[in-house]
């Protein structure tokens, strides 16, 4: 059958019509909206928006729509939030996981006043879903390039420093996050370039001013990375509350000066001329005090000496004075004697003029009482004289202790220095007469200092006999 031309062009239009029709009662339009599973697969992230399977963004009106009864699946340590566009602004529905359930008006609050009843709950309702980290912790390096820090001492000479590290934060206030963030197309890169400006911005401040504020050179600000360190991480810690994150690590890990700079050169000169003068100091401070303990051990040593020097001459005088006594008490008691002969003498005149024998025998017995009592006088005399041994020649040792000279020491205090310990066979003495200073050990005078005690216990009887009963009794009979 043939058709004509006029009617062949009609017929090819009602065809178009009646696909366009169809396509519009079947097919998949701008306003449709299939049943979704929304959630998020993400490894690392921190803000992801959700779109349907297969859809670029942007690139349709129905990335939005979102058919009611949907599965939604969140887990534990993330939010989903659902962002209403509305004609007096945005509202939003937050889902905390877990959750793993259907989307329905119970569970969402703001979903009840936008789904209306007349749709059966089966019109889509237009709205973005994000998913934002609350469990997840990003890590972020940080590098500060050279920067002008000048020394306290040297303000007019900068050297150059660069910094470097890295930080850790994550979102506690999810809320206040969205409200401080645009999440629409949200980029992580480009967010992290907003946060890395006000780092880099805190530590040129904080170590800039690190010399001055802590009180050390900039020679030795590598010495304080970690008081720096404290100081950035506390500023920073109120500037990320404007990002709506929380810092939880801050790591300094290189405060790098230019050491080929000029700046750094004459900052170094500057140092070492200092330390050059403080070493000097100390040094002229340690040789006076030297030269003043050794001008006082001298005067201490000298004044020693004079003492003991005048303690022996007076123990000489007192020793030549005694044994003068004995002999002057002999000559006075023979004065006596010799008046007392003279006396006797004249006894035996008679009358100034002849001999008077009574008075001869009397003068005779006198005298020769008298004689007997000289002579023994005398005798008693030198027998007390060779019986009284001489003075014990004062001992007077010098120790040394440490190298310093100490004493001097007689027998008995030496005596007592072996039962202390303070003196032993090792320990170096010297005395009057000696050529140079002995071990105590090679000095046969102090021997008896070091002989083993005689042991405790009253010793056997000669012949095995056993030693006496207490109280002087007999021993027991066999």
């Amino acid at each position: 059958m043939f058709l004509t031309p006029l009617f062949k062009r009609d017929t090819n239009v009602l065809i178009s019509l009646f696909n366009k029709k169809n396509m519009a009662l079947f097919g998949k339009g701008n306003g449709g909206g299939l049943m979704n599973v929304i959630r998020c697969d993400e490894m690392d992230y921190l803000v992801w928006k959700w779109r349907p399977q297969g859809q670029a963004a942007n690139s349709t009106t129905r990335e939005n729509s979102i058919r009611y009864g949907s599965s939604l699946r969140v887990k534990d340590g993330e939010v989903a939030v659902f962002v209403y566009r509305r004609q007096d602004g945005s509202v939003q529905d937050f889902i905390e996981g877990p959750y793993d359930d259907t989307i329905k008006t119970a569970n969402f609050p703001v979903l009840s006043s936008i789904v209306g009843l007349g749709f059966g709950g089966e019109s889509p309702f237009q709205a973005e879903v994000y998913f934002i980290n609350l469990a997840g912790n990003i890590k972020m390096d940080f590098g500060v390039p050279f920067f002008d820090v000048s020394d306290p001492r040297l303000m007019d000479s900068a050297v150059p420093v660069s910094a470097g590290g890295s930080m850790t934060f994550n979102i506690t206030d999810y809320k206040g996050f969205i409200k401080l963030n645009r999440l629409v197309n949200f980029e992580m890169n480009d967010f992290k370039a907003r946060v890395k400006d006000v780092v880099n911005r805190r530590v040129k401040n904080v170590i800039s001013n690190a010399p001055s504020d802590f009180g050390f050179p900039l020679v030795q600000i590598e010495r304080k990375i970690d008081e720096i360190n404290d100081k950035i991480k506390e500023r920073l810690q109120e500037d990320f509350t404007d990002f709506g994150i929380t810092l939880k690590r801050l790591d300094l890990s290189r405060i790098t000066p230019d050491k080929e700079s000029l700046g750094w050169r004459e900052l170094r000169a500057l140092t070492y001329d200092t330390q050059a003068q403080t070493i000097k100091a100390q040094t002229e401070i340690g040789i006076k005090n030297m030269k003043d303990m050794q001008e006082m051990n001298a005067t201490n040593m000298a004044e020693s000496l004079r003492i003991q020097r005048e303690e022996s001459q007076r123990a000489q005088k007192l020793q030549t004075e005694t044994n003068y006594l004995g002999a002057h008490a002999i000559n006075q008691q023979a004065n006596v004697l010799k008046a007392g002969a003279q006396s006797l003498g004249q006894m035996g005149n008679m009358g100034g003029s002849g001999m008077n024998p009574a008075g001869m025998m009397t003068g005779m017995m006198m005298g020769g009482a008298m004689g007997h009592q000289m002579a023994g006088m005398m005798n008693n005399m030198g027998q007390n004289m060779m019986n009284t041994p001489p003075p014990m020649p004062q001992i007077a040792y010098y120790m040394a202790v440490n190298g310093q000279q100490q004493g001097p020491f007689n027998m008995q205090q030496l005596q007592q220095m072996v039962q202390s310990g303070q003196l032993t066979k090792q320990s170096y003495l010297w005395k009057q007469g000696m050529a140079q200073w002995q071990e105590a050990g090679n000095i046969a005078e102090l021997a008896t200092l070091f002989a083993p005690a005689m042991p405790a216990g009253v010793p056997p009887m000669p012949g095995g006999g056993a030693p006496p009963m207490p109280g002087g009794g007999a021993p027991p009979m066999p």
